[in-house]
């Protein structure tokens, strides 16, 4: 791979000017390598047996449109996330039965995630698709009303039974989690298209420099400094643009009514108490791998103002930005850490974190490379007809 990326940068730097393909440097092209490929593979969830089941994405795709999941039959999963806006809402902060706290996150690439939720409280894609359906702030349903939707609408019931038997002899508690992992196995086939950068990337790769100059000299002044100066790859890197994890980056995390939202750390108590953590009975997976990290995670101080680091494809079809929505433009997000102000940071904040000093062409040339992550053309399957059950 080294030899091939150094073949790679010296067959565009002969290029020159004219190809319009910066002078990226092996160590450069490597680390471009390194954001890719797109889409990846699919890897099943061991922890939910339905995972990947052609069925259980058909039911979970008629369950993330169904209104009567909640108490009132008003909300279903897709009002407040939205295909036609990737997946989010495009407000601040989310809407349910009342104005919530957080940023609604977009779902595409869901499947990708290590820990679910702004503040990570859920551990599997399913678990964290129970907490909107029981939240009293959103859905507000409970397990009784979920089990009897699926026992008494003839199509549900007919396509419960088909994946995990009879529906008049589970609990209705059985058969929340249920729908949760048919909801999560509809959600992991959410992803984002190939973007700009993917092109580019690929072309690197293969040392083509015809393919490579099509991605704008801007994005790749932009990508240059992502990797370099910006130490953006410090928590946005692979092929998601994100390590998964959580940081304090400068966000305000004080609410309206004058409380504070303690965002990982309040994750991580939740995940500990929570009945339905990978520790749990629910869990599929009998080798208890997919529990290790729930098993180690541990609750410090420093959890405090912590939030999940989002992952950048489609982050220009995303705004606004941050666990709270404060932020309403890519520019402006730029701005932020181009003049970060340290004393926001959290006692125990990241000490990596340094004002960038950008200039206003550095600010411009960063937002050209993160519009050039969006999607040319969507990866995820858009609602389609689906056929009765059978059976």
């Amino acid at each position: 791979m080294i030899a091939r990326a150094a073949i790679a940068v010296l067959a565009l730097a002969s290029a020159g000017a004219a190809a319009q393909v910066l002078d990226f440097s092996a160590d450069e092209v490597r680390a471009v390598l390194r954001h890719g490929p797109w889409p990846p593979a699919f890897v099943p969830d061991p922890s939910n047996r339905v995972s990947g089941q052609s069925e259980a994405i058909e039911l979970g795709e008629r369950l993330f449109f169904e209104p009567r999941l909640s108490r009132e039959g008003r909300f279903s999963c897709a009002s407040c996330h939205v295909p036609g806006l990737a997946f989010q809402d495009g407000r601040a902060q989310g809407l349910g039965r009342t104005e919530l706290d957080r940023n609604t996150p977009s779902l595409l690439n869901v499947r990708l995630n290590r820990w679910f939720g702004w503040d990570g409280a859920g551990d599997s894609l399913w678990a964290q698709s129970v907490r909107p359906i029981t939240d009293r702030r959103e859905m507000d349903s409970s397990a009784s009303q979920v089990a009897a939707l699926l026992r008494e609408d003839p199509e549900y019931a007919c396509r419960y039974r088909r994946l995990f038997g009879e529906p008049r002899d589970a609990p209705d508690q059985a058969m929340l989690v249920a729908a949760a992992k048919s909801l999560a196995a509809f959600q992991e086939t959410l992803l984002s298209g190939r973007s700009a950068f993917d092109e580019f990337r690929d072309a690197l790769g293969r040392g083509d420099r015809l393919a490579a100059a099509r991605y704008p000299i801007p994005a790749q002044r932009g990508l240059r400094l992502f990797l370099g100066r910006g130490a953006c790859t410090a928590c946005h890197l692979g092929a998601a643009f994100t390590n998964g994890e959580f940081h304090d980056i400068g966000i305000p995390f004080f609410l309206r009514e004058g409380g504070v939202d303690p965002g990982r750390h309040g994750g991580i108590r939740q995940l500990q108490a929570s009945p339905l953590n990978l520790l749990a009975r629910q869990s599929d997976d009998r080798t208890g791998a997919a529990a290790i990290k729930t098993r180690h995670v541990a609750l410090e101080h420093r959890n405090f103002g912590e939030f999940k680091v989002p992952g950048l494809r489609n982050v220009a079809l995303t705004a606004p930005y941050m666990h709270n929505g404060r932020i309403a433009t890519l520019a402006q997000v730029v701005r932020h850490y181009s003049e970060l102000d340290l004393d926001r940071l959290h006692a125990d904040g990241e000490a990596i974190l340094k004002p960038l000093r950008l200039s206003r062409e550095e600010s411009a040339d960063l937002v050209a490379f993160l519009e050039s992550l969006s999607e040319r053309a969507s990866a995820s399957p858009r609602r389609r007809p689906i056929a009765p059950c059978r059976g």
